[in-house]
């Protein structure tokens, strides 16, 4: 192999690697606040410098399968796995509100994901603005397409679970008329007519 030969591999390394480095999306600060003006550009000079948060925050999100432990894809009308299926909208405020695939309110609360990209926490609240109950998961996928968390019937057998994949849509939340977060009413004058029980986890 000639001297030109090996500079050639040395330099498509160097590329490679400074393209795999690229393709990282920074971490927040663990007190990030949320930004402020809205959803975030999903171009990909900005994906590069987005952090989890502002890649959940970036587009809506539709249930699109879920997987067990053993690769096994299940349906999404199981009842393992039916709570969690919807519309998500994670709002840039701190604030989301999720949907039944047949645009039915479903939850509504506050939300955060760790710096690493690692763990969801959400709330849930009622038009009262009391909070119901609130849950962690863990995240297995966090893309700008894909946002996948995992899901155990029973916390402490956590060899039993299920992905629950979700994958980015231009579908417009329901009641908004595409006027943007909060037309469907929020807060403690919230209109939405949302249902709240342990069934709609999510």
């Amino acid at each position: 192999m000639n001297i030109s030969s090996v500079s050639r591999r040395v330099a498509m390394s160097t590329v490679a690697v400074a393209v795999a480095a690229g393709a990282a999306f920074a971490a927040a600060p663990a007190n990030a606040a949320p930004a402020q003006d809205g959803f975030v550009s999903t171009t990909a000079a900005a994906w590069k410098t987005m952090t989890p948060s502002q890649t959940l925050a970036s587009t809506a999100w539709k249930t699109t399968s879920a997987v067990d432990q053993d690769g096994n894809r299940v349906a999404l009308d199981n009842p393992a796995v039916a709570s969690f299926v919807g519309w998500a909208y994670f709002k840039a405020d701190g604030s989301y509100t999720m949907y039944n695939l047949d645009n039915s309110p479903k939850l509504k609360g506050d939300w955060t994901v760790n710096a690493e990209g690692t763990e969801r926490w959400i709330n849930a609240k009622n038009d009262a603005g009391a909070v119901l109950f609130q849950r962690v998961v863990p995240i297995t996928e966090l893309t700008k397409n894909v946002f996948t968390y995992r899901v155990f019937p029973n916390a402490a057998d956590t060899s039993v679970y299920y992905d629950i994949v979700h994958t980015k849509t231009n579908h417009v939340e329901p009641g908004t008329d595409a006027k943007g977060p909060g037309a469907n009413g929020q807060g403690n004058n919230g209109q939405g007519g949302y249902h709240f029980n342990n069934g709609n986890q999510h």
